[in-house]
């Protein structure tokens, strides 16, 4: 997990080095298009899953939101710092159980409620409405963080259906295409650096879900959860030592406020799935 954050975070700033050079559109187009050069040991487990037309709607709604999510982020990236960005970006879990109370008509008892409010103030406390100026890409970053949580409450429920190579690949495939239109009703054709600056992208991202995805299998949540924190400390210092950015206080503040609420409903989760104690090899069946 600790690798997870520095690749997250190395991709982030790749992003904001390209800057307003791309178009956000274009810039995430290139970099899912880009990426799918790894999708081709996907393609053989897609076509043997058959899936349904029911199946194929659910991927193609989480395309849409996915790819909606994926344009705002890009477009944050270019306008706020990084540390705003990656710490705003916890807000999804938060979403989540909301959502998963909302739609999925899982339970959100007290404590549980507590700790989501906790991180909406955590929220408030980077973006500190009134005490300064907001900018778009404040804006655009809450809206990220819930179409990300919306394409996350859809992977989750077709996760019991397909293998997650499948849940993966259909994800790829389905945002390159959704961005198409919006990337060519900008397009500004790029260079090869550019090129190469949104392959490196697509290259660090692989990797993070990658490690994300062992570090699931290896250990529960709750030991996985918290270690994301540093994440937000990679992206401070990259910000500072690269971009020149000031260290906010109020947004490690923040940060760590959603983290705290974030890993809490993270140990209650497993708390409550935890009807017997597990066996040592049975500790990443509480994993997600």
């Amino acid at each position: 997990m600790v690798l997870t954050g520095l690749m997250f975070v190395c991709v982030t700033a790749i992003v904001k080095y390209v800057g307003s050079d791309l178009p956000a559109a274009e810039g995430a187009f290139l970099r899912y298009v880009l990426g799918l050069v790894f999708l081709i040991p996907m393609i053989k487990p897609i076509l043997a899953a058959h899936l349904t037309r029911r199946q194929i709607k659910l991927f193609a709604a989480r395309g849409v939101v996915h790819t909606g999510a994926v344009i705002l982020w890009f477009f944050a990236m270019a306008r706020i710092p990084l540390a705003e960005v990656t710490a705003m970006n916890y807000l999804s879990p938060i979403y989540i159980a909301i959502g998963a109370a909302l739609f999925l008509g899982e339970r959100l008892p007290p404590r549980r409620l507590a700790a989501v409010f906790a991180g909406l103030v955590g929220a408030l406390i980077i973006l500190r409405p009134g005490a300064r100026e907001l900018d778009p890409g404040h804006f655009a970053m809450l809206f990220t963080a819930l179409g990300f949580a919306a394409s996350y409450l859809l992977a989750k429920q077709m996760s019991g259906e397909v293998p997650a190579v499948v849940v993966v690949g259909m994800l790829s495939i389905t945002v390159a295409i959704g961005l198409a239109p919006f990337a060519f009703a900008v397009w500004v054709t790029p260079t090869f650096v550019q090129v190469g600056w949104m392959f490196l992208v697509a290259c660090f991202a692989t990797v993070g879900h990658l490690t994300m995805t062992k570090a699931f299998a290896a250990a529960p949540m709750t030991v996985t959860q918290p270690v994301t924190f540093l994440q937000l400390v990679w992206a401070v210092l990259l910000g500072a030592a690269l971009f020149h950015e000031p260290i906010d206080g109020w947004v490690m503040f923040g940060g760590a406020v959603i983290m705290a609420s974030v890993s809490f409903i993270t140990w209650r989760e497993a708390v409550a799935r935890r009807k017997i104690t597990p066996l040592v090899h049975e500790t990443k069946l509480y994993s997600f």
